[in-house]
């Protein structure tokens, strides 16, 4: 056994699916597969002879339901879990429980033509993974920064100057998260009061879960919280986030801000991505904008906060304490794009005084 890698194991009642994620995974010469359990009681005796450093998890399994599971094996030995399930939309709310529970990320993976998706999506399941690990505080180590395949110029151009008003008296902010970010995102927003300035959101997430991640926040917090559509008002007392798999632009008509809802290829490997919108917000709203940037793994975000520090806004970075992962906002102050680091319960603070 190479204590160097990072070990699996794959718990799912279905053959196909274990056999297929322990190829697919181990192709990854950072990844050893250490077992496979068709249900929680096996994976249980599994776990009992070696604890590996990540599980991946189906949730709807004979036996002992997958939430289940999540929850004993939190409650009773802390390992670090990847759900992978076939999850419809109306499942959507088993996800964030599981994500609520502790789960650290989620991969949907259709009813049908499972073994063809979980091969096409390796780069996918792999730095599920590998952001699952590295969330492990007590495994030190070099956390793997992610290369981006395209930058956000695949989807706005940089700016030529002269795009964002003068500083004005409404303000906007901008937020962008991924690995441990739900939980994040709800701290953050349930600190806010009713009349916080206007406020878009980049959490990375698969598509179907965004609009019952926002309903949710909807009825725990005082401000609203919804699925951006395009065309919708950033308006004081709202937040509006990224659809899963679409990029979400701040857009200005004189002086009101509205969000694009946009196609388009990844960007940073991802699909909604941070840099997408803090670009559109250093070019459309510079000195009238605040950059948050949460728990995530790899370096989305940070050339778009440095875009938006350039352009005049305001941003802070949460610190490596309160991180799940410090991956976002390590790159982003490594690039000196962060004017302030912060614990996440000091961030609400922080951005009513910024935007006063």
């Amino acid at each position: 056994m190479d204590h160097s890698k990072i070990r699996v194991l794959i718990v799912d009642d279905s053959a196909v699916v274990r056999q297929t994620l322990a190829y697919v995974l181990a192709q990854d010469p950072e990844i050893e597969v250490t077992g496979t359990a068709g249900d929680p009681y096996a994976a249980a005796e599994k776990i009992a002879e070696q604890i590996p450093d990540v599980i991946t998890l189906d949730i709807e399994m004979p036996r002992m339901d997958g939430l289940t599971f999540l929850r004993k094996v939190m409650t009773q030995h802390p390992i670090p879990v990847v759900i992978c399930s076939s999850l419809a939309e109306e499942g959507t709310q088993s996800g964030l429980e599981a994500l609520e529970n502790g789960a650290v990320e989620i991969v949907t993976k259709p009813r049908l033509g499972v073994r063809q998706f979980l091969e096409d999506s390796r780069t996918t399941l792999c730095d599920a993974v590998k952001a699952a690990a590295g969330a492990r505080l007590r495994r030190p180590g070099p956390r793997r920064v992610v290369e981006p395949k395209l930058t956000a110029d695949a989807v706005l151009a940089p700016a030529a100057g002269g795009g964002a008003m003068a500083k004005t008296t409404e303000k906007v902010v901008m937020i962008g998260a991924s690995t441990g970010g739900t939980e994040a995102l709800k701290t953050l927003l349930e600190a806010l009061p009713a009349d916080t300035p206007g406020i878009a959101i980049v959490q990375h997430m698969p598509e179907l879960f965004t609009r019952a991640f926002a309903a949710r926040l909807d009825g725990s917090c005082a401000i609203t919280v919804k699925e951006a559509e395009s065309g919708d008002t950033v308006l004081r007392g709202r937040a509006l986030i990224a659809p899963g798999n679409h990029h979400l632009l701040l857009q200005r008509s004189g002086a009101r801000y509205y969000v694009e809802v946009r196609e388009g290829p990844l960007v940073c490997r991802h699909r909604p991505s941070v840099d997408v919108l803090f670009r559109s917000a250093a070019r459309y709203a510079g000195p009238n904008a605040v950059g948050v940037i949460l728990t995530g793994m790899g370096d989305d975000g940070a050339r778009g906060m440095l875009e938006m520090k350039e352009a005049g806004a305001k941003t802070i970075a949460q610190d490596e304490a309160t991180c799940v992962v410090f991956g976002m906002p390590k790159e982003a102050i490594k690039l000196n794009s962060v004017d302030k680091v912060m614990p996440l319960e000091a961030i609400a603070g922080a951005i009513l005084s910024a935007t006063r």
